[in-house]
């Protein structure tokens, strides 16, 4: 037997889902067969069903050893060789908002690498007293947004569920405004353009695709620019991501005959430049996030990420100008 006292972090979440981050290993099939058993208890008594709502301070009590003893641990020890370098842009007892380095991944990619932005923010907030893994039964701190592995710029984090949430809602709802830097090949006939496209997401490949036209399972897609500089057929834009899809900038540039300098994947190799020798990653850079705060509708986080010393090099070369805001 095990009594679970539900905390701020759980509350609010179905029994359900509350299981499932808490013991991954027990599947569906089992909770609903230890419920009709009488295995699963919640004040001392059988819940109705596995979609009712926990609240701070239920007591969940499980009659399920043999099989939670075996499950895994949720939450992996931190390895203390990860480097401790974090640089914060902001931080309060709710949110952070970090400047990725380029070259982080921001999780475990196929490699598993351990050095991660995700790990290196657990690891800052266990040594802060802020994050004590024994405490917490399906929460974690996480990040809200994602950026690839070799673009650095603005991440945000949640501290705890409440924020988590929130933050995840204004990403989904467009309430706030991401703006990102990047040079493209070519000259943009209209200095400034809303971009509309559908994109589709394959998991199985690993791969989206995008598209002029709807499909059943595509999804709307819209990307902003300013044109800031032009110079040798090279263009240096402000992007405002209104919506936020998987690799969305570097695919809708591209689809636009406009891919970005040094993205392989996209539209590199069809624009040969000699300049380009030695650039082995697109100049693409999360620059610049608005919002207001999760938990204080007064209170507007503005946050700003200079440019990378490299980045910035790369400008030169191409003879781009960068705004000296960004």
């Amino acid at each position: 037997m095990r009594d679970i006292i539900i905390n701020e972090n759980d509350s609010g979440q179905r029994l359900d889902r509350f299981l499932a981050k808490a013991f991954p290993n027990l599947s569906q099939g089992i909770v609903r067969s230890a419920l009709r058993k009488n295995r699963i208890k919640l004040n001392g008594k059988k819940p109705a069903d596995l979609s009712v709502h926990l609240v701070k301070d239920d007591v969940l009590r499980l009659y399920m050893d043999e099989l939670i003893n075996n499950n895994s641990e949720k939450f992996k020890q931190l390895s203390y060789e990860i480097p401790r370098e974090l640089n914060l842009i902001y931080e309060d007892e709710n949110i952070l908002i970090i400047d990725k380095p380029p070259g982080l991944p921001v999780h475990e990619d196929n490699e598993n690498t351990p050095d991660t932005l995700i790990n290196r923010v657990l690891l800052y907030l266990e040594e802060k007293g802020e994050y004590k893994p024994e405490n917490e039964h399906s929460f974690r701190p996480s990040l809200c947004n994602r950026i690839d592995r070799n673009t650095g710029g603005i991440v945000l984090a949640a501290k705890n569920a409440k924020s988590l949430r929130i933050l995840s809602q204004k990403l989904k709802d467009r309430e706030m405004t991401k703006l990102y830097l990047c040079a493209v090949h070519g000259t943009l006939i209209k200095k400034a353009d809303m971009l509309t496209a559908f994109l589709e997401k394959f998991p199985k490949q690993n791969k989206v695709k995008i598209t002029h036209k709807k499909t059943p399972n595509s999804k709307t897609i819209k990307t902003a620019y300013r044109v800031i500089d032009t110079c040798k057929n090279m263009s240096l834009l402000e992007v405002n991501l209104l919506t936020g899809r998987t690799h969305q900038i570097r695919k809708h540039l591209a689809m636009a005959r406009h891919p970005v300098v040094g993205d392989t994947q996209h539209g590199h190799k069809s624009f040969p430049d000699p300049r380009l020798a030695g650039l082995t990653y697109p100049l693409l850079h999360a620059a610049e996030i608005e919002m207001t705060h999760p938990l204080d509708s007064l209170k507007i986080l503005k946050a700003f990420s200079p440019v990378p010393q490299d980045f910035h090099k790369w400008l030169l070369v191409l003879g781009l100008e960068r705004p000296r805001r960004i």
